[in-house]
């Protein structure tokens, strides 16, 4: 079965250095964050999160440091649009806005450095295959580009240009690839077997440190989960749970590998929404980390909150198209 395949290749992604990546980890959850379903013709979909990233453990390979030292804090504003061009055609666009901390605690000592900016965003193109695993059933393949829109030049106050794993920007475009397929099986049809896989192959950042060039690792995510719809006092509940896996290559500095970076990681994320009205649903779901194995000693995550709401525009609905 495809959705058997799928699961194998689950090979997956992101890294970052002691200091955590600007596009992983530490940073901003771009590819963590698409994959809007594709709606019917004319349908448009909006949805606003905020995201909480909480970087607290200290690793060397597998094995947790007793240090708590060092914590890592990404606040992250995520806007999603997508617009249905075709009933298998859509457009996905994610736009970010993004505060990210990091404090070291030393000997009585406290290091604090700080940014907030417009984050890098993502464009996607997607096409549904239907019926590709039986009735009930969705493939979509989905092509994109990770756009530099956020600086990659902030400075301390004493004016020293801050390393990549601090700016709100990466300075350079990457190639986003997109699978996800979905069944939903005949012995009950509101629950839904879902799987997803998105390939970052990463740009590189010609202008580091003015006289350098930084690329990030490259990077898979695969997602495998099982949701189900239940009415609770006359409001439809999703609660879903997925296993996610994640492994990313060494980021190179001017074409050398970068010690204290990669590593692969798997999750697991239990998810909750609620339709509040069939064009509204609000959601939150929690990513906690069961494994993770680290090039070299690194900061790795504690845990995740990601909440938000999510609002449908159907062709009768939509004011823009009239």
């Amino acid at each position: 079965m495809i959705l058997q395949s799928l699961s194998l290749v689950i090979m997956l992604a992101c890294a970052f250095q002691l200091r955590a990546q600007t596009c992983c980890s530490g940073g901003i959850p771009l590819s963590n964050n698409v994959g809007m379903s594709i709606e019917e013709k004319g349908t448009l979909q909006f949805s606003l999160n905020y995201d909480y990233n909480n970087l607290n453990t200290l690793n060397n390979g597998t094995e947790r440091l007793n240090d708590n030292s060092r914590l890592r804090i990404t606040h992250s504003i995520l806007f999603n649009a997508s617009y249905a061009i075709t009933n298998r055609l859509a457009v996905e666009g994610l736009f970010t806005w993004v505060n990210q901390r990091r404090n070291i605690s030393q000997f009585g000592n406290e290091n604090l450095d700080v940014t907030s900016g417009v984050g890098d965003g993502l464009v996607l193109v997607k096409y549904n295959f239907d019926k590709v695993l039986g009735n009930n059933s969705n493939l979509e393949l989905g092509l994109g580009a990770k756009i530099p829109f956020g600086s990659s030049t902030e400075t301390t106050n004493q004016g020293i240009t801050l390393n990549a794993d601090l700016q709100p920007g990466s300075n350079a475009w990457d190639i986003i690839y997109f699978i996800s397929a979905l069944k939903q099986p005949k012995f009950r049809p509101s629950m839904s077997i879902s799987s997803r896989i998105i390939y970052r192959n990463t740009g590189t950042n010609t202008t580091y440190l003015n006289n350098s060039s930084y690329e990030f690792g490259n990077e898979i995510q695969a997602f495998l989960g099982v949701s189900d719809q239940f009415l609770v006092f006359k409001t439809l509940a999703t609660p879903s749970l997925s296993l996610k896996y994640r492994d990313a290559d060494l980021d190179q500095i001017d074409g050398f590998d970068l010690d204290n970076t990669g590593g692969n990681w798997v999750f697991i994320i239990p998810d909750f929404s609620i339709n509040l009205s069939p064009k509204l649903t609000v959601s939150t779901r929690a990513e906690l980390p069961l494994y993770s194995n680290v090039d070299g000693t690194q900061l790795t995550p504690t845990y995740r909150i990601t909440t938000g709401i999510l609002l449908k525009l159907q062709p009768t609905q939509n004011i823009f198209l009239k």
